[in-house]
């Protein structure tokens, strides 16, 4: 799929700097863009954009939608720019800390300054581009909208399947009702994701005049307290009272001992057949409307996903079931043929998980804080086995930065043996970019590296514990940290290694 040889940056939305307390669609975005284009990167690689919550750690990868955007993300800047907000709503702003999203206050404050948007944007007269929009995401929106206004109702902490019967089972008459009651808040919901997608799309036609491509990312399961799970219940394997019958995660390995219980609800992927499969297909092709190119998280349930027992505290004693693999995947490309993603292929792979990437030509990730266990020769993600259809990462979100992994999680064989390998010393100070230049010599076609290594930052900036529900997704970048020093030594070696 990657047919020309390039590099690129992973980071979140969320992690550039602003006075707002959180990174956002607005001027640093546009700032963001031009430090790629001063250093001749070709992707800008972010995590999901759907709406965070406080009970999901605010973790991007556990949405209540996903389809929404994440309203924490809008600028309040652009709507100034637009004239939905006045001078003193985006000045004399508290102090949020300077590399670290305050989730709770900068929900306080943006929650504040989105409803006075809303009271003038209805105020000024709907135009036609907010009806356009509610109409051709009618299919996702209505469902959306009502599940957060019911949420807002009845209480955050309590899940939809604690609602009321009547609402729980989406009894027609009832939510026909409903809707009527909440019709203000329904419109602000709406307003909500109109501007997140209005901002959005203007951020990515930027991109495109600076001939910067988007790469998103597509979690393969949904959050059990989610719009898409009340909405859709029958294609997920849940019990009478629609709570998962089995829960989705992975087996013991790397990151944890016990595995990863993940706690989402894992497809009926029979029920989704005899729907040709119509919702997740929509799920891509919402993305590829936002995205040039999009990775599927955990491709390999795929081809076989690991089902826990609802009750199970842990993951060690769930089962491997067959995926939809090939039969999913053509009828995908016949509905949407230049659809482009690539699999998150780490962790068990197997054979048929290899085979069905294969079969359809997916790039795969290979990742260089796992490419000095073990004998070189077996190990696929030391760089003199890397191939060309892939990605290569020195580490990815889920990862410590490469210096906080030299200095806090490397074993002394891995460092020895990093070192042997590139024939000179490594030190904590100089480990990051060493591996971004082992990143961009090798023969894969596009080098990914997070913000944080070519800032070589430590430990303090890692952005998500994959066995930690709590403190993740925080790190944002200073004010400085786009100088133009960075940009030219990222510009140096992608001359050099043939990638601009």
């Amino acid at each position: 799929m990657f047919r020309k040889r390039s590099s690129g940056v992973l980071l979140h939305i969320s992690s550039l700097p602003s006075a707002f307390g959180i990174g956002d669609l607005g001027p640093q975005a546009y700032q963001f863009v031009d430090f790629l284009k001063q250093a001749d990167q070709t992707y800008w690689q972010m995590l999901p954009l759907n709406c965070t919550t406080a009970q999901a750690g605010y973790s991007p990868y556990n949405c209540y939608s996903a389809f929404a955007g994440n309203p924490l993300l809008i600028s309040p800047d652009q709507l100034y720019a637009k004239g939905l907000l006045d001078k003193q709503d985006v000045r004399g702003l508290p102090s949020f800390p300077a590399y670290k999203v305050s989730f709770a206050r900068v929900e306080t404050l943006k929650n504040r300054l989105l409803n006075r948007a809303f009271e003038r944007f209805f105020g000024q007269g709907i135009p036609d581009a907010y009806q356009d929009f509610v109409t051709r995401h009618k299919e996702w929106l209505d469902d959306f909208v009502l599940f957060t206004a019911l949420k807002h109702r009845i209480g955050a902490r309590r899940m939809w399947t604690e609602w009321p019967k009547p609402l729980r089972d989406r009894d027609k008459n009832v939510l026909k009702e409903i809707r009527k009651e909440l019709g203000l808040e329904l419109e602000r919901y709406r307003f909500l994701q109109y501007m997140f997608w209005r901002q959005f799309t203007e951020l990515r036609d930027y991109c495109r005049e600076q001939d910067i491509l988007l790469v998103g990312d597509v979690p393969l399961y949904v959050a059990q307290d989610s719009a898409d799970v009340w909405a859709h219940h029958k294609l997920f394997k849940l019990n009478a009272d629609k709570r998962p019958k089995f829960k989705a995660g992975v087996p013991p390995d790397y990151f944890s001992k016990t595995g990863q219980l993940w706690g989402n609800p894992v497809y009926n992927w029979d029920a989704m057949a005899k729907q040709g499969y119509a919702w997740f297909v929509d799920r891509i092709a919402h993305n590829m409307s936002l995205f040039d190119t999009v990775r599927i998280d955990h491709f390999r349930g795929f081809a076989a996903y690991w089902e826990i027992p609802g009750s199970h505290k842990t993951a060690m004693h769930g089962q491997w079931q067959p995926g939809p693999g090939q039969a999913f995947f053509e009828t995908l490309f016949e509905k949407l043929p230049f659809v482009q993603i690539f699999a998150e292929d780490l962790g068990h792979i197997t054979a048929d998980v290899r085979e069905l990437m294969r079969e359809f030509d997916f790039a795969g990730m290979k990742v260089l804080h796992f490419g000095f266990d073990g004998k070189p020769s077996q190990n696929s993600h030391c760089p003199h086995n890397h191939e060309e259809n892939y990605i290569v990462y020195t580490g990815t979100h889920d990862n410590n930065t490469s210096r906080g992994w030299f200095e806090h999680n490397a074993t002394e064989h891995q460092k020895t043996r990093l070192c042997e390998y590139l024939g000179y010393k490594v030190t904590s100070r100089t480990v990051a970019w060493q591996l971004i230049r082992l990143a961009m010599t090798s023969v894969a076609k596009v080098a990914m590296t997070p913000m944080q290594d070519i800032l070589n930052l430590g430990q303090e900036a890692r952005m998500n514990f994959p066995s930690k529900a709590r403190g993740n997704w925080q790190w944002r970048m200073g004010p400085k940290d786009m100088a133009s020093k960075h940009a030219a030594r990222l510009k140096a070696l992608t001359e050099l290694t043939g990638r601009v």
